[in-house]
């Protein structure tokens, strides 16, 4: 192939509607879930603001041509790092590892998702990165199995998201993948 494929305008506006139309359904259908579970603590608000994050970075990385997904993975690390100091602080409730960390996660996913699925024929700007997001994905998974959490449902919530994540991503770029390690390595 001489020249890359390259997605439509049009189809890319389409793809963006759709996933904005969901990111929608989905903070509606967090802020009920929230209302029906847990009405004193408001955790969905937090998720749609990193929603709200999650569509600005993609935007402007769209806009920009930029390469944001290096800064998607260290503002994720230092923001739950940020949370787990302020939980420290404030008496170490928890909070950070049961609620923060995991919605860190899920946004993090969510985003490299997006980046993803617009480009993926750029795939490699963005391989590292979403390895590194995909081994920061398991932190939920070790402080279920040192007891470090007494909820598990966010956790098990951004443990199925980056699962997600890393099938569709290798769903997308296999092909890719392929052709880039024949051409490097002459196979």
């Amino acid at each position: 192939m001489l020249y890359p494929q390259k997605l439509s305008s049009k189809k890319n506006n389409l793809i963006i509607k759709i996933l904005l139309g969901v990111s929608l359904l989905i903070a509606i259908i967090l802020i009920i879930i929230n209302k029906l579970t847990t009405p004193e603590i408001h955790w969905a608000a937090l998720v749609n603001a990193g929603i709200i994050y999650t569509w600005i970075t993609v935007i402007y990385s769209i806009n920009k041509r930029t390469n944001i997904a290096g800064h998607v993975m260290i503002q994720a690390i230092a923001i739950s790092l940020l949370t787990t100091y302020i939980d420290y602080k404030l008496g170490f409730k928890g909070w950070s590892l049961e609620i923060s960390i995991p919605i860190i996660i899920m946004i993090a996913n969510i985003t490299m998702l997006i980046l993803t699925i617009i480009s993926h024929r750029k795939y490699v700007r963005y391989a590292i990165y979403q390895l590194v997001i995909c081994i920061y994905s398991l932190l939920p998974i070790y402080f279920m199995q040192e007891h470090l959490i007494q909820h598990y449902i966010l956790s098990y919530v951004a443990i199925g998201i980056s699962i997600i994540n890393f099938i569709l991503t290798i769903i997308l770029s296999a092909r890719d993948v392929k052709e880039a390690i024949i051409r490097k390595f002459h196979i």
